[in-house]
C-alpha cells in the first residue's frame, strides 16, 4: 500500500534532512515527513501547513516507531528478544510491555488454530524469498521445525521460559503495534488530523478540515510500487496489507509467498496474493490481513465471517 496523497499536491515547500531524520514537506494545506524506520520508508501526514508544528508530530511519531524497533528487533544485541533468546531456556522476567505483546501472541496463536506462531521465525534459515527458485530440502526443513512450536514455551505473567534453540520473532505484529501507538502519541500532543504510515500499514486519526478524507492507494501485487489497484479513502482507523508481492520463490510454476505455515514449515497454498483489511486499529488489520493469508483459499469465507471491510487482490 502507498499512504501518499494523490491529491493535486500545488506548491510545495521542502526541508531536507540526513537520510537518518525526517525529511519534512509542505503540500498545499498539510505537511508529510518521511523517514526510515522497520527496514523500509515510513511517512507521517499532518494537516497543517504550518512545518514546525508538523515536524514536533512527525519526529514524535518517528521516535515512536525507532523506540519500537530497537527494543523488539531480533537483529539488535540490546533487544528484549535478543535477552531473551540469549537466556537459552531459563526464565526471563518482562515488563508490562513486553508482556502485553506476549499475551496478544498467545491469544492469536489460539484463535488461529496455531497458524500464527511467534516461534516460526527460525523457519528463515531454511526459506529464502528473493524471487529466485530454491526450496529447502525435506531434512533442512525438519531441522528448523524442530524448534517451531508455542506449545512448548512457559508464559506466565511477568515470566517468560524459551527453550534453548528457540527463537521468538515479533515481525508479524510489532509495525502495526508501532503505528497504533505513534497514533496515540500523536492524539495526545494534538487536535490535528494526521496520518501514520509505516511501510504501508496506516492509521488516521479523523478526516481532514472540512471533513475531507485522506487518500491513498492499494498497491498492485504484481507490480508493487508501480502501480495501484484501488483508491480508497480513508477517515478514521487501521488499514493493513498481507500478501507475496515483494517476498516469495517459484517453485514447479506456482508462486509461493512469504507466510509460512508454522505446522508444515511450508508455504500457504491458494491464499491470494493480497488481502487488505480496514479494521478499528492498525494492529487488528494487520493480524487479520496475516490470519486471511494463512486460511489460504478460505481467506475470502474468513473475513467475511470477521465482519470487516477488505480487499482481496
Amino acid at each position: 500500500m502507498d499512504g501518499r496523497q494523490r491529491q493535486d499536491r500545488g506548491s510545495a515547500a521542502r526541508v531536507s534532512a540526513p537520510a537518518d531524520e525526517v525529511a519534512l514537506e509542505r503540500l498545499d494545506d498539510y505537511c508529510v515527513g518521511r523517514f526510515r524506520a522497520f527496514a523500509g520508508p515510513c511517512e507521517t501526514l499532518v494537516d497543517t501547513s504550518d512545518l514546525a508544528e508538523a515536524r514536533a508530530l512527525i519526529e514524535e511519531a518517528r521516535n515512536e516507531a525507532l523506540r519500537i524497533e530497537r527494543k523488539f528487533s531480533r537483529y539488535r544485541t540490546d533487544s528484549v528478544v535478543h535477552h531473551i533468546h540469549a537466556a537459552a531456556g531459563t526464565p526471563v522476567e518482562v515488563d508490562e510491555e513486553t508482556a502485553g505483546l506476549l499475551d496478544y501472541a498467545a491469544t492469536c496463536h489460539a484463535e488461529s488454530g496455531g497458524r500464527f506462531d511467534i516461534t516460526s521465525g527460525v523457519l528463515r534459515h531454511a526459506w529464502t524469498f528473493d524471487g529466485g527458485t530454491r526450496v529447502p530440502d525435506r531434512e533442512t526443513l525438519t531441522r528448523w521445525l524442530a524448534q517451531v512450536g508455542w506449545s512448548r514455551v512457559t508464559w506466565t505473567r511477568p515470566w517468560f521460559t524459551l527453550p534453548a534453540g528457540m527463537e521468538i520473532d515479533l515481525g508479524g505484529i510489532g509495525k502495526e503495534y508501532a503505528v497504533d501507538l505513534a497514533a496515540r502519541r500523536l492524539a495526545a500532543r494534538s487536535a490535528r488530523a494526521f496520518l501514520v504510515n509505516f511501510g504501508g500499514d496506516l492509521f488516521a486519526s479523523g478526516p481532514r478540515c472540512g471533513d475531507r478524507p485522506w487518500i491513498a492507494g492499494l498497491d498492485d501485487p504484481a507490480r508493487p510500487g508501480l502501480a495501484i489497484t484501488h483508491r480508497i479513502e480513508l477517515a478514521r482507523g487501521g488499514v493493513a496489507t498481507s500478501g507475496d508481492a515483494r517476498r516469495y520463490v517459484m517453485h514447479e510454476g506456482r508462486r509461493l509467498g512469504h507466510i509460512l505455515d508454522p505446522r508444515t514449515g511450508w508455504p500457504v497454498e491458494g491464499a491470494p496474493r493480497s488481502v487488505t483489511v480496514f479494521a478499528a486499529t492498525c494492529l487488528e488489520a494487520g493480524t487479520l490481513a496475516t490470519f486471511a493469508i494463512l486460511h489460504g483459499p478460505d481467506a475470502r469465507a474468513f473475513l467475511d465471517a470477521q465482519g470487516v471491510q477488505f480487499e482481496i487482490g
